[in-house]
């Protein structure tokens, strides 16, 4: 399964931009995908290494984009993960 986090925080544009742009590769995605949602508010040290940098993706625990990703691009990072598959021109597949 794939982890999707998200690090935010309540009243940022960017950040829900980030997640609808999550949830609509998550819907096409042929395997298994996990999101999860941290919200950098409720933690400090959260909020001193992210702050600045709101919305940030990592996929599988690894920083995968910051501020703005599109679909293509995540299609395109999930497809080209280390433990994905490469080359099939679909994601996960």
């Amino acid at each position: 399964m794939i982890v999707l986090t998200i690090y935010s925080r309540p009243g940022c544009h960017l950040c829900d931009e980030m997640k609808a742009i999550v949830e609509r590769v998550a819907r096409s995605a042929p395997g298994p995908l996990a999101i999860e949602e941290i919200d950098i508010s409720t933690d400090r040290d959260l909020e001193v290494r992210y702050g600045a940098e709101i919305p940030v993706l990592f996929v599988d625990g690894r920083k995968a984009a910051k501020y703005r990703v599109g679909e293509e691009e995540l299609t395109r990072i999930l497809r080209d993960r280390p433990n994905g598959s490469r080359g099939s021109g679909r994601l996960g597949g």
